[in-house]
């Protein structure tokens, strides 16, 4: 993947039949050593959510992962905010 693909990405699901109001925010960011991380932030919309950091040895490998959870999300019914 090139340098130039999106690295930060907001999905949403809502569904007030069932009062969901959902967020899962994926981020790529270089850690203090050199490697990349993958950044997944979930949660309930307005509230604090949950964070969870994942150290890959490269961009590649982390924008793999991102791509993986994006998929997987979208299946789950997630749709990325503003598009």
């Amino acid at each position: 993947m090139s340098q130039a693909t999106i690295q930060y990405l907001v999905l949403d699901r809502c569904d007030p039949a069932c009062n969901m109001a959902r967020y899962y925010v994926l981020s790529i960011e270089p850690s203090l050593f050199g490697d990349a991380t993958l950044i997944r932030e979930w949660g309930r919309l307005g509230q604090p959510g949950r964070r969870r950091i994942e150290l890959y040895e490269n961009q590649s490998r982390a924008m793999e992962a991102l791509e993986t959870w994006l998929q997987r999300k979208q299946r789950r019914g997630y749709v990325l905010r503003g598009g």
